[in-house]
């Protein structure tokens, strides 16, 4: 099947009359065009279906265009493919999902493109930027803590085995959140975390998780763009597991205990209620539990009472905002005090979105 990026290089070549630093075609109806972009494939269990259910309901509305492609590479092809749903569909509003889409890629279409609106997940928009961009994403590492909190009364090691793709500091709050939510519960609980080196990268997923079940891991978590290996492999195991993204319990229905999920139709939302009100886009939105940008996969039955009644009591705190997993007096796992006593970091501060260590509990290395 033929890729909006090799329908584009087609058109060029051919001499289509294709305005490239020029606006949009006049609308030809009061229909707004989005375009989603996903690194990997929208039925990955994991963050490209999170993204794409959202869409789906969407696609719904009335007034709404979809567009999408899947599988795109967070190379100059992604480019591509922005340009062509410009110029071949019309879309004025782009939804780059994907974290390595964001610079130099996004910002370098979004300067040609000026009258073109893109919003990208998980980029640290700043004020430099082009104020056609913009960022959002959500207090997951809330759902996370969670997951922990789940782990830490699951395990009966006391080792807890982290599938993370690249130390960005989004997947490091990830593991040091679940950490801390698991030696809340048992301080001598660790978590052994392995990064694969990318976001989807199935065999060496498979081969992680099956390294730490030998390891004498009982319960296994994940950040990486598709769950899906890591859930399956982890149920042939034996271990518990929790989930990240989007809901993976029709693929561990023992051992799933629950998850922490992705909720974008409500940014989504958002941002369709501005763009056809005629307002102007945030270029900076996040949003937590209680602004209904995270989830919590309903408990899977080896989640037992004590750990319900634990997990609910620290979400309906997190719900009232505010809530702080890092915090002082916090060491990372050399030593090193990089949290002070008397400091918290609430889910709205931006000194989590520079995090560059493990805290102490974890087994691993970012360098």
């Amino acid at each position: 099947m033929l890729s909006r990026r090799s329908l584009l290089s087609g058109a060029a070549a051919g001499g289509a009359a294709l305005t490239l630093g020029g606006g949009l075609r006049p609308a030809q109806a009061a229909t707004l065009t989005i375009g989603f972009i996903y690194v990997g494939p929208k039925d990955d269990y994991g963050y490209n279906q999170a993204h794409a259910e959202a869409a789906a309901m969407l696609k719904k509305m009335p007034g709404v265009k979809i567009v999408e492609e899947e599988k795109v590479p967070e190379t100059d092809d992604v480019e591509k493919t922005m340009e062509s749903m410009i110029q071949l569909d019309g879309a004025s509003l782009l939804f780059p999902t994907s974290f390595g889409y964001f610079d130099p890629y996004m910002l370098r279409t979004a300067k040609k493109y000026k009258k073109v609106q893109f919003r990208h997940c998980g980029g640290l928009w700043t004020d430099k930027d082009p104020m056609n961009t913009g960022s959002y994403f959500g207090y997951i590492g809330m759902g996370m803590y969670l997951n922990g909190i789940a782990a830490g009364y699951a395990s009966k090691s006391k080792k807890l085995g982290f599938v993370a793709a690249k130390p960005i500091p989004q997947v490091l709050l990830n593991i040091n959140s679940f950490t801390l939510g698991a030696r809340s519960v048992n301080p001598g609980i660790t978590t052994q975390v392995i990064f694969t080196g990318d976001w989807s990268m199935p065999v060496k997923e498979a081969e992680a998780t099956n390294s730490l079940a030998d390891q004498g891991v009982d319960v296994v978590t994940m950040h990486v763009d598709g769950p899906k290996v890591v859930v399956e492999t982890a149920e042939r195991r034996g271990m518990y597991v929790c989930g990240y993204h989007a809901n993976q319990a029709a693929l561990a229905p023992k051992g799933y205990l629950t998850g922490a999920e992705w909720n974008w139709i409500t940014v989504y939302k958002m941002f369709l209620a501005d763009a056809q009100g005629g307002k102007a886009l945030p270029n900076f939105v996040r949003g937590g539990l209680a602004e209904g940008f995270v989830k919590m996969s309903p408990y899977g039955p080896a989640v037992s009472a004590e750990a319900r009644k634990h997990i609910d009591a620290i979400k309906a705190e997190m719900m009232k905002g505010g809530f702080a997993v890092i915090k002082g007096p916090l060491k990372d796992n050399k030593g090193a005090l990089v949290v002070p006593a008397g400091t918290a970091y609430p889910e709205t501060a931006i000194q989590l979105e520079s995090m560059n260590y493990l805290t102490e509990g974890v087994l691993g290395s970012i360098s």
